[in-house]
């Protein structure tokens, strides 16, 4: 009780100190700016600073209140004080109040507040801890920034505009300001008459525009607002109602002070010329300039505008100068000059009605870069904030736009609302994408197409496809808590694309098909038509209708292109072509420079042809373009405008200088359309984030690779001459690698268009092996070792032997089989009128079968991974699964349903296990298609007592099983489709009643007595259950729900039914053999006598027998003489086989029975309760009998020498080839303790059972499920189809030769050292030879370790190597080992540790491989100075003297600081800080879920990981505990380098976590962590706390470490919880900021959350 006082009362102290620290802060800096703001407040009362400013204001500005100036004033000086600087404030625009005095003056009624937030607007440049300093300092004045709420309808609005004379150049504008009607006179354009914009009002826009048109009365003004949310549109209309003539100028990134007032131009002669830019030219005829985009304007392009802002003159770079109107007349009057005298002086006017509009999108709180609100650019403007609409203004806007807003829409804004305020950086980064244009895009989708679904619209919308793992996981996290999910009611009917009478019909979706005057521009593709393109091709028509422009945006190799070109072919659209690149600049993107006569001109681009024409301008690479480039095509989306950089201007149809005639405007085409293709940003393709600046502009689409339905049609078209079975293998490997490169563990995500062109060749060169034509794609990645490993290891994955030869063939020894000797005779006891015989009658006692009523069980689905065995050796293993059983299942039986085709991955698969009670279902070939299962405990009975059930299994049909738990004689019929079984009552109540008594007493009854089945017809719905150890038998007939119960006067040992009429072979204790026949009333039982022919003759025990007769093919190819008779084979317990000539049809006659005996092993006996059928297979086509063996002749296999490890295998006695060969089978991995035991008395190693092809299943125990073929005709045709997909192995790199070295091994040496170090094949003399014996080398056998000396490696075959006798083995090893422990003294190494640290490496080296590949694949993202080429200033360009000689203008480069191109190399390593838990809690639950042992093993991941990539990373690792905040284990600079010092930072980790005391300091932890790292140069940073989610113990609060982890927006930091008691971590996930804490209780998951973290960082 007293350490959990002390415990309670120390996390209490720190809440307390921490809530007192944040409160003490606020009220200091509260207190700081009221003590400003009274120390200005006497100031200005005594009139000591601001008396003679402010008389003059009020002079100047008649109207406006002495109170309102005065405190405005004060609190203009108290934001310019020292003390105001030094909590980071920018200075307040001082020089700017006149313009807020204007606006009072003219507009008395405005609030003030709202006219200081226009010169101040601290919201958009101010942390929200910092503003509300501010406030106070607002307060203090007498103003209320924090009741600055939305006003209500009609209090603020415009209410008319009326021109007045043309030549005033004013209107007359009518407002409604603070809800009192105001008319005055603004300055106006020249341009009356042009249509208005598509633009619809609510009260807010009333409300902005009525700000808007007062500050447009004063000066010039900015408007900020998030990206889509009406800007531009606002700002039309406001230009429409004061009929002005607008001149959007997009800015980029790179544009200089040059392109923004004057360009170079090349004269017809070559000279060159300055030229006005579009903003000269529009201060000279009074336009308004709306310059869109100033925040990714540099502050040094930004300053030139200052004179022409304030003052209204500039100064051009060719000397000429821009003056004031008032200023320009004073100068031509009092000189007498005219205005040709003016512009001869390079003397020019402003036209008085020259506005400039900003737009600007705001910067990002507290982000290193984009912060371009600086106490200069406040100068500059009078800034209007514009919101994003409420959610209830959207829905107004869009029922104004649309029509009624559907409940679709309303769910859309709802979500977008949401996303637009949330402080998740991925969420926030989703919301720009559901911007207000493109949730009226996706309104008229509605309107238009009502059975639209939301979720795909959002998912179209955002990209998702594409989005890192964690935006992607917070917007379906964020669907579903908004109820938005995929609709079920989707239609999967087959689409059709067809054009008939000049209609395109696309699914439901028809056009009207395009004529064109010419048809060489229309493309005509190959293409074939498969359902998801055709669903693709639907959804663009859709949205073509609804007169948007197409983004595609995918991988490469995914068929954009295609799908681009196929659309146009079907409306018969032509199109024209471009192509951008890295270098694509603005002018070339618009222009053309092209060579004549020695002179540069400038032709048309294909984007201009396209506007002129009406054309369809197809886009190809957007992404490779820069961003700043390709932003200039907004105008043109948006509004049709544009300004080439010839000084052309592409205006629509409606544009006043539509009707001007001038050849410097280019009239767009109203059929002008643009179709944008784009690959993903990001590695590998390198490519720039073209959705993320422009994507709200387009209608997108997310362009993935076809599912594998859609695939496998695709390929069918392009190779239908190829196999099935060879496109499914592709189409499964090439899908498997597409998940990798998703997950980044590959790095190249292998399209569709790879596998086309495989298929393609193949179908053009089919004798080509798959293999070698599959190299034409991978081979690249080979040269990286863990790439090919993957890559080989998923081709083998999926049957293809990449990487393997042709002579790679391990087929089981064949052995010949002993010759057969005639035994006995059989002969069947007929029945004669004259003659006395022992033929029986058996009495039949027959009774109804009672089906209770079907019972609904759960019916569990769960994917199964297929592996194919062939992959890189040729065996008869074909393919194996691993079933996912319980860790105490046991399995007691396999089935296998046909599945109509000779193909075994055709049949369906059937697995019975107990403990607990299920059957497993599956068909290897349907990988859409999942494994289901279904447990069973609740219908079977329950016993007290050892009660341990029995499961056997048999075929009903389609799906449905039989099956009988022998212990209880329970039938029961399963229906794997549905999940419904029926019970069968076999006894009558009075028997159930007393079974069940006697085995709830625990005397089990006659439990060493049992009913098993005959599954043989109950498929035709016959059904025989025979008492082992017992005389009964009971027939059913499933179908008409009757059984018959015979007593036989015999004790049975095994029943096996007949082909032909109903008849059984039974056969008693003492091997007497019976031929039971059904004559329809009853059973007669005929005895078969046996006359031995060999004097030692015993009776044979038949383990099983084949239900069907053998062909006289197999029959006489047994027996080696042609013979033609109704024959059945036998597999007799103590011989290979056996057959009874004409039994027991020839029953009139003897029948001669032929053994093929066994000799040199003996087999084991198996357990009473196992049966022999489920361990013997007869495959009566092909002649053999497989049976499960525990042992096998040494002379089965090469050498004499038995696989090690194989201690089951599977005897193939083959009567065709006369032939008898042992197949080893994997030993079963079996994990459980409880099998242990169990397996011996209660189940056999494995089960078989019977599959198409004559090829066979079998099932161990441990559930692997495996595919053998045994048959010689198909095993020759599988080798031959296997060696064709590998191809002609033309590599050099490897020789196999099958032969015997027969050189004896000695005694393992080093071997002497070879000074020249020449490669030595053979012998036993030099060491790091290849190929040889005894000494140290590679590939040979007897050495005592492996010797690398750089040689290629000449391998023994491994059968030569098992060899080697044992005491040879022995000392090699004890030689080894002496090494091995020589090279761990020297790096002070135990082989204790040596020993545990490959235990715990061994575990991860997968995720350490996987890690490596992700860590390889980050990129740069520090920003660095380049060279940017192609400027019109700067330095000149050595690379481009001759264009400039030419006459080519953009012959300059500058020097600048850019975001690093994506791929580029980094100029400083990423930092990263490991902060793990070694607090007492993970040594006490290590045993409880291995904690502990996780966090070793991640820690170990992250050293091995991280070793080599110090240029691209610097890590270190601390600790916390209990004791300590953070314990050093690894520093950066002296990171561990081998084995035994990464060995010594886990134990350390171990021994801290072991002895500490208790206590939790993960808070102060990831403080302190956070903390340091932020202080570092270095690329990135990241701080990743490993840590359980034991916090409740401790008392740390989510929400404080949820501040922890998002302190310093420069760090990335993240948690991830290895550890839970119960649902802990989850639980702490739910109430964590989104995508900062995961939590990883399996470390195969560590890799992808470390991808997710780093990709991450993209967001911000």
């Amino acid at each position: 009780m007293m350490v959990l006082c002390q415990e309670v009362m120390m996390v209490l102290c720190q809440e307390v100190m921490m809530v007192l620290c944040q409160e003490v802060m606020m009220v200091l800096c509260q207190d700081v700016m009221i003590l400003l703001c009274q120390q200005h407040t006497e100031k200005t009362s005594g009139g000591t600073i601001t008396e003679e400013y402010l008389q003059q204001m009020l002079e100047q500005h008649q109207g406006v209140a002495a109170d309102v100036a005065s405190r405005t004033l004060s609190l203009a000086y108290t934001l310019l004080t020292k003390e105001s600087k030094g909590l980071g404030l920018p200075d307040f625009p001082f020089d700017n109040l006149h313009l807020l005095m204007a606006i009072l003056s003219k507009y008395p009624n405005v609030d003030p507040t709202r006219l200081i937030m226009r010169l101040y607007p601290y919201h958009a440049f101010l942390s929200h801890d910092t503003y509300k300093s501010v406030e106070e300092a607002f307060s203090a004045f007498g103003f209320s920034p924090s009741q600055r709420h939305s006003t209500a309808s009609e209090v603020n609005k415009i209410k008319g505009v009326r021109p007045l004379h043309e030549h005033t150049k004013t209107v007359e504008v009518t407002l409604a300001v603070e809800g009192q009607e105001l008319i005055t006179q603004v300055t106006s354009g020249n341009s009356w008459g042009s249509p208005p914009p598509p633009f619809e009002f609510i009260p807010y826009h009333h409300e902005i525009l009525t700000e808007m048109i007062q500050s447009h009365s004063v000066g010039d003004f900015c408007l900020i607002g998030p990206r889509g949310c009406g800007k531009s549109a606002v700002v039309a209309k406001m230009a429409h109602l004061l009929g002005y003539q607008t001149e959007p100028i997009l800015v980029y990134q790179d544009m200089t002070a040059r392109d923004l007032v004057q360009q170079r131009v090349t004269s017809p002669t070559g000279d060159t010329a300055w030229q006005f830019s579009p903003l000269v030219t529009s201060a000279l005829e009074g336009k308004m300039v709306i310059l869109d985009g100033i925040h990714r304007l540099h502050h040094g392009t930004l300053a030139v505008l200052h004179r022409l802002i304030h003052d209204r003159e500039l100064q051009l770079y060719d000397g000429s100068r821009l003056l004031r109107s008032d200023r320009y007349d004073k100068i031509m009057n009092d000189n007498e000059l005219s205005e040709t005298d003016m512009r001869a002086r390079g003397i020019y006017r402003i036209h008085p009605s020259f506005r400039i509009v900003a737009l600007a999108e705001p910067q990002v709180l507290g982000a290193s870069q984009g912060q371009w609100l600086t106490p200069e650019a406040l100068t500059l403007f009078l800034y209007h904030n514009m919101r994003c609409l409420r959610p209830q203004e959207t829905v107004s806007l869009v029922n104004q736009l649309v029509g009624d807003c559907s409940s679709p829409v309303e769910q859309l804004i709802t979500l977008a609302s949401q996303l637009s305020v949330s402080t998740d950086p991925a969420l926030q980064s989703l919301a720009e994408s559901l911007s207000l244009r493109q949730i009226i895009r996706i309104a008229k989708c509605f309107k238009a197409y009502p059975s639209f679904d939301l979720h795909t619209a959002v998912y179209k919308a955002c990209l998702a496809r594409f989005l890192p793992p964690l935006a992607k996981q917070a917007l379906d996290t964020t669907l579903k808590n908004q109820g938005i999910v995929k609709s079920s009611n989707l239609k999967n009917e087959e689409l059709a694309c067809e054009v008939s009478n000049g209609v395109l019909k696309i699914g439901n979706t028809h056009s009207p098909v395009y004529v064109p005057d010419t048809k060489t521009k229309v493309p005509d593709i190959l293409f074939f038509d498969i359902q998801q393109h055709v669903v693709v091709l639907e959804n663009m028509l859709q949205d073509w209708l609804l007169g948007d422009h197409l983004l595609l945006v995918g991988n490469q190799g995914v068929g954009k292109n295609k799908l681009a070109d196929r659309f146009l072919y079907l409306l018969s659209r032509p199109r024209e072509y471009i192509q951008l690149h890295r270098d694509t600049t603005v002018q070339s993107l618009t222009i053309q420079p092209v060579v004549k006569d020695g002179l540069i001109k400038y032709d048309d681009s294909p984007l201009v042809v396209a506007v002129k024409t009406g054309r369809v301008l197809v886009v190809d690479e957007a992404d490779k373009a820069p961003t700043h480039v390709t932003c200039v095509l907004k105008t043109l989306v948006e509004s049709g405008e544009m300004l080439l950089s010839d000084g052309r201007r592409i205006v629509p149809k409606t544009h006043l200088l539509a009707s001007t005639q001038s050849p410097d405007v280019i009239i767009s085409h109203p059929n002008f359309r643009m179709i944008v293709l784009a690959n993903r940003p990001g590695f590998p393709f390198l490519g720039n984030d073209f959705f993320g600046s422009l994507g709200d502009l387009f209608s997108c689409h997310a362009i993935d690779n076809p599912s594998v339905e859609s695939e496998m049609s695709l390929l069918r078209s392009y190779g239908p001459d190829v196999p099935e079975d060879i496109m499914h293998r592709l189409v499964g490997a090439f899908g498997e690698l597409r998940d990798l490169a998703d997950q980044g563990l590959i790095q190249y995500p292998y399209s569709t268009r790879e596998v086309v062109n495989i298929v393609k060749h193949l179908q053009e060169f089919p004798n080509d092996g798959v293999a070698s034509v599959i190299r034409n794609v991978v081979d690249f990645d080979s040269w990286s070792g863990d790439a090919k490993d993957v890559l080989i290891r998923v081709m083998h994955h999926h049957g293809i032997p990449a990487g393997t030869s042709p002579n790679n063939v391990n087929l089981a020894k064949k052995l010949p089989l002993p010759n057969p000797k005639l035994m006995a005779m059989w002969q069947v006891s007929r029945q004669h009128p004259a003659i006395k015989t022992s033929l029986m009658q058996i009495p039949v006692d027959s009774s109804p079968v009672r089906v209770k009523i079907p019972v609904k069980l759960t019916l569990h689905h769960q994917s199964v991974d297929i592996t194919e065995a062939r992959s890189s050796v040729f065996t008869e293993q074909e393919s194996y699964w691993q079933l996912p059983l319980y860790d105490t299942g046991l399995v007691t039986d396999i089935i296998v349903s046909s599945g109509g085709t000779q193909d075994p991955l055709d049949d369906c698969i059937h697995v019975a296990t107990v403990a607990p009670a299920a059957v497993y279902s599956f068909v290897p070939r349907g990988r859409d298609t999942p494994l289901k299962y279904i447990l069973l405990q609740d219908v079977l009975p329950r016993y007290r007592s050892a009660y341990q059930p029995r499961l056997r299994l048999a075929n009903l049909s389609s799906r449905k099983l039989l099956i009988h738990e022998e212990v209880s004689n329970t039938l029961l019929n399963v229906d794997m489709n549905t999940g419904a079984v029926s019970c069968m009552q076999l006894n009558s109540r009075f028997e159930i009643a007393a079974e069940l008594l006697m085995k709830r007493l625990g005397s089990g009854g006659r439990s060493e007595i049992f009913f098993r089945m005959c599954k043989s017809k109950v498929e035709q719905g016959q059904l025989a259950l025979w008492e082992v150890g017992g005389k009964r038998i009971l027939f059913i007939d499933i179908h008409k729900e009757m059984s018959r119960l015979v007593t036989l006067p015999f004790i049975l040992y095994s029943l096996h039914l007949l082909e032909g009429r109903y008849q059984w072979f039974a056969i008693d204790e003492e091997g007497n053999k019976w031929l039971l026949k059904d004559n329809m009333y009853n059973f007669v039982l005929h005895p078969v006598t046996q006359t031995p022919v060999e004097q030692d003759c015993s009776h044979m025990l038949v383990s099983c027998i084949s239900p069907h007769t053998l062909s006289d093919f197999v029959l006489s190819s047994a027996l080696k003489e042609k013979i033609s008779a109704s024959t059945h084979l036998l597999a007799p317990y103590n011989a290979l086989a056996a057959v009874a000539v004409g039994f027991p049809e020839l029953d009139a006659s003897e029948n001669e029975v032929y053994v093929w005996e066994r000799d040199n092993i003996s087999l084991k006996a198996f357990s009473s309760v196992s049966d022999p059928v489920s361990s013997t297979v007869v495959l009566s086509d092909a002649g053999q009998i497989v049976r499960v063996v525990d042992q096998a002749p040494r002379n089965a296999f090469e050498y004499d020498v038995s696989p090690s490890g194989a201690n089951i295998f599977l005897e193939v006695t083959d009567l065709v080839n006369h032939s008898l060969s042992y197949i080893p089978v994997p030993q079963a991995s079996q994990s459980s303790p409880y099998w242990a035991w169990s397996v011996a008395a209660r189940t056999s190693p494995l089960f078989m059972a019977a599959t198409s092809g004559q090829g066979l299943a079998t099932v161990d125990s441990a559930g692997v499920v495996r595919l053998w073929q045994t048959g010689s005709v198909g095993l020759q045709k599988a080798l031959a189809d296997w060696r064709k997909m590998i191809g002609d192995d033309t590599e050099r790199l490897r020789l196999e030769v099958d032969r015997f070295s027969g050189e004896d091994v000695t005694e393992p040496k080093h071997g002497q050292e070879d000074p020249d170090n020449n490669p030595h094949i053979g012998g036993n003399t030099w060491a790091g030879g290849t190929g040889g014996r005894d000494t140290a080398g590679l590939g040979g056998k007897g050495g005592p370790y492996r010797l690398d000396a750089g040689h290629d490696v000449h391998q023994l075959s491994e059968a030569e190597k098992d060899a080697v006798p044992a005491e040879v083995r022995r000392a090699a090893r004890e030689m080894a080992q002496k090494a091995f422990k020589e090279r761990l003294r020297e790096i002070r190494m135990s082989e204790y540790d040596a020993s545990l640290y490959e235990k715990l490496a061994g575990g991860v080296q997968q995720q350490v491989h996987a890690l490596r590949t992700i860590i390889n694949s980050l990129q740069a993202k520090g920003k660095e100075r380049q060279w940017l080429r192609h400027r019109t200033s700067g330095e000149l360009d050595d690379t481009k003297l001759i264009e400039g000689l030419a006459g080519e203008r953009n012959i300059y480069r500058q020097r600048h600081e850019e975001e690093p191109e994506i791929g580029a190399p980094q100029r400083h390593p990423k930092r990263l800080r490991l902060v793990v838990d070694v607090s007492g809690s993970m040594y006490r639950f290590n045993g409880h879920d291995g904690r502990l042992e996780r966090e070793l093993e991640a820690t170990l991941m992250v050293m091995e990981a991280f070793e080599g990539f110090e240029n691209k990373f610097k890590y270190d690792i601390y600790g916390h505990s209990g004791e300590e905040a953070a314990v050093p284990l690894v520093e950066c600079d002296n990171v561990p380098h081998n084995n035994k010092e990464r060995l010594d930072v886990l134990k350390t980790m171990q021994a801290h976590s072991q002895f500490c005391l208790s206590g939790d300091h993960t808070l102060e932890a990831a403080v302190k962590a956070v903390k340091d790292i932020a202080t570092e140069e270095c690329d990135e940073r990241f701080v990743i706390l490993l840590s359980d989610a034991n916090f409740d113990r401790y008392g740390i609060r989510p929400s404080h470490f949820a501040k922890a982890l998002t302190a310093e927006n420069t760090v990335n930091t993240f948690a991830i919880f290895i550890g839970s008691l119960g649902d802990q971590a989850d639980r702490l996930t739910k109430v964590l900021p989104a995508g900062h804490s995961f939590v990883c209780l399996d470390l195969k998951k560590l890799p992808q959350i470390l991808q997710q973290i780093f990709t991450s960082a993209m967001l911000k």
